[in-house]
């Protein structure tokens, strides 16, 4: 039980002054604004433009907006325009808002395909 008294708690927070050392595993969705020095698994994670992660990310859905030092799988990823990620990246849907600097490699997800460089283009019009 929560100290609301809740017995089900829908995300888990890791605050802005918050740095984790080891790896982390949530059932439920997970909010990280702070650091994590290790693999996070969990349902779905948003991270802030301020967090930086340094591990493997893998979820069902991710929404990542900070520094990622890591590989990362998910079923949907978006990859905010303030993301920086340097790692491989396994995904089922991905969405690149333009600004974000992605290095490394994509695969689709259940894929036999070996995995390919993606380039963003933009349209100057």
């Amino acid at each position: 039980m929560s100290a609301t008294g809740d017995k089900s708690i829908p995300f888990s927070l890791i605050g802005g002054d918050v740095t984790i050392a080891g790896n982390l595993t949530a059932s439920v969705d997970l909010h990280v604004d702070g650091a994590i020095e290790g693999d996070i698994s969990c349902a779905a994670l948003v991270q802030g433009p301020d967090s930086r992660i340094t591990g493997h990310v893998t979820a069902q859905s991710a929404r990542l907006a900070g520094l990622v030092d890591g590989s990362i799988t998910a079923g949907e990823l978006v990859v905010e325009s303030s993301a920086r990620i340097t790692g491989d990246v396994v995904y089922e849907r991905i969405t690149i808002e333009p600004g974000s600097r992605v290095e490394g490699r994509f695969r689709p997800k259940d894929s036999d395909a070996p995995a390919t460089e993606l380039k963003l283009i933009t349209s100057d019009s």
